[in-house]
């Protein structure tokens, strides 16, 4: 179903985004000359349509000669000035290194002529004119950072800010780098409409509008994101290099360097991006960043790095089973589409979920309550609050030193007797330094309390010494008590696991080692595995990415060995 268009807004220039210089250049004739041979001379008339939002892009523009209009639209029919550009400047933000959907519209003002670089020229150029592409890459960046702190287009979610099915899919769209934007029914005018006109249903909530004026009803992560036309139709026939499982640090090492490489890649996840590392609010202990990076920034570098070097990155897309029996030389995978990608080798980086304690009612107070990460969509909900957060690694470490800076006091529950084990000295330092957070030794969370809404409303407390147990009014829980391993999809194919349910590689699976780089190999020859799901591995962002590098060695071994004739 869709809605009638509402009326128009206008909101500030995007002039008025800091660094404008560098989000919109202007080149020059000689930059131009040297672009033209990567693409072809496009004319339009005054007010056609160059592309639209939500259609695929067909990559960027270089005005040669006029002006085009930049407006962002979102589903409701508000739509916002971005820009106009004209003669040296160029069209186009991040998602065009793929030929992903516009964000924008933009139309011609009088006639336009254009040099169009289509997605697969564009990282021909960004590669082969280095100080230029530099320069180009750092403009659309900065340009779907401006398109998603407008906080205008994108899809338009209906519902309370507080809501668990308002915070996942903000959950999602923000890991996924996508803008979108919230509107109250009890606040919103056009929100008030909305929900007269379609009565939802308490099982509705929340609605989404997408750009095309489509109304989903409490979709799922997978439904909007067909919607939105972020999944694109697998390539029939096509045979890839290699596939990785994952697009957590270690999986986008992989496709970052097998893509540099000249290896054609394709990358599955199924949710967003970054896996836990994605989540961590700052990581200060990572090579090359002194004040730290976010796990999102940094996650979010090396995924358009991989698509820079032309990685194909499939999200949301679940991986439901591997195909060993290589039939015509090709490894499956088996997608929840039902769709089978084939490639010659395969990457298993599918990491680990975050594990579930069993505290009686956990799953009626997961997104209502109880959280296994720490964004600031958490920390807006824990205002002045005091929350409890459980673990003593340093994933919990960083959520407890982040959430301090906007909880009223965090109650940090271990149930050992200290954190030097099992933590980083820096952030045990930082947490001993914060007047806010109290640590609680050698105590556990046994159970929830809450109201027939399903809101979390307290915790009770019980001392691993005394047994003594107190209850604590508590609205939000964070737990970080460790991972399983998210290799379900293995079964079946002769990978072989350990009895965590981590994957075997190198020497432990009984196989000879000739070089470094097939201690990743796994049981199944042409099957590797990397960063966390790995049995072994360090478990730290550093190490996965160093995996990830050091498995595209043995890949180009085995794809050598593999393509040879047989004598």
């Amino acid at each position: 179903m869709s809605i009638p268009a509402a009326n128009k807004t206008i909101a500030p220039p995007a002039a008025s985004f800091p660094r404008h210089e560098q989000t919109f250049p202007v080149l020059t004739p000689e930059e131009i000359t040297r672009m033209r041979r990567f693409g072809a001379v496009t004319t339009y008339k005054d007010g056609e349509k160059l592309f639209e939002t939500g259609e695929p892009g067909p990559g960027m523009f270089v005005i040669l000669s006029g002006h085009v209009a930049i407006t962002q639209r979102d589903g409701l029919g508000h739509v916002t000035p971005v820009i106009d550009q004209g003669p040296g400047q160029f069209l186009g933000e991040i998602g065009q290194l793929s030929g992903r959907i516009a964000l924008v519209d933009g139309y011609a003002e009088g006639d336009v002529e254009t040099l169009l670089i289509p997605p697969e020229r564009l990282r021909a150029l960004l590669v082969a004119e280095a100080d230029l592409g530099e320069r180009i890459m750092r403009a659309l960046i900065l340009r779907r950072v401006n398109l998603i702190q407008g906080g205008v287009g994108g899809p338009v979610l209906v519902g309370a800010s507080n809501s668990s099915g308002i915070i996942r899919l903000q959950g999602f769209l923000r890991r996924n780098g996508y803008p979108h934007h919230l509107l109250d029914p009890v606040k919103d005018h056009d929100a008030a409409e909305l929900i007269a006109r379609y009565s939802p249903l308490p099982a509705d909530w929340p609605l989404v509008v997408t750009p095309d004026g489509t109304v989903l009803r409490n979709p799922g992560e997978s439904e909007l994101a067909h919607a939105m036309g972020m999944v694109r139709p697998l390539a029939k026939n096509k045979v890839y290099d290699v596939a990785v499982v994952g697009s957590g640090p270690s999986g986008l090492s992989t496709a970052v360097y097998a893509a540099s490489e000249g290896l054609s890649v394709a990358v599955c996840d199924a949710r967003a991006f970054g896996g836990q590392a994605g989540a961590s609010a700052r990581i200060e202990n990572y090579l090359g960043f002194p004040t730290g990076i976010s796990g999102l920034a940094l996650t979010a570098r090396a995924f358009n790095q991989a698509q820079k070097f032309g990685a194909e990155i499939m999200i949301p897309v679940q991986v439901m089973s591997l195909d060993c029996s290589r039939e015509d030389g090709a490894f499956g995978l088996k997608l929840d589409d039902g769709d089978l990608l084939r490639a010659r080798s395969i990457v298993v980086a599918s990491g680990a979920r975050y594990r579930r304690p069993g505290i009686a009612r956990l799953a009626d107070f997961e997104g209502r309550g109880v959280w296994y990460w720490a964004s600031p969509i958490e920390a807006r909900l824990c205002a002045e609050q005091e929350v409890v957060l459980v673990g003593g690694g340093n994933s919990a470490g960083q959520a407890a030193v982040f959430l301090s800076d906007h909880a009223k006091r965090v109650h940090m529950v271990i149930r050992g007797g200290g954190l030097g084990a099992s933590m980083s000295r820096y952030l045990i330092e930082r947490i001993e330094a914060a007047s806010n957070i109290e640590l609680l030794f050698n105590t556990e969370v046994v159970a929830l309390e809450g109201t027939t809404e399903l809101s979390l409303e307290g915790v009770r407390l019980r001392s691993r010494l005394s047994g003594e147990e107190r209850g604590m009014d508590i609205r939000n829980l964070f737990l970080f008590v460790g991972a399983d391993p998210a290799t379900g999809w293995l079964d079946g194919c002769g990978v072989v696991v350990d009895r965590g349910g981590f994957v075997v590689t190198g020497a432990q699976c009984n196989r000879a080692i000739s070089d470094p780089a097939s201690a990743l190999e796994t049981s199944v020859p042409g099957v590797f595995a990397v960063g966390d799901v790995r049995s072994g591995s360090v478990k730290r962002v550093g190490g996965a990415i160093g995996e990830g590098a050091q498995v595209v060695a043995a890949l180009h071994d085995f794809l050598g060995r593999a393509q040879k004739p047989a004598l």
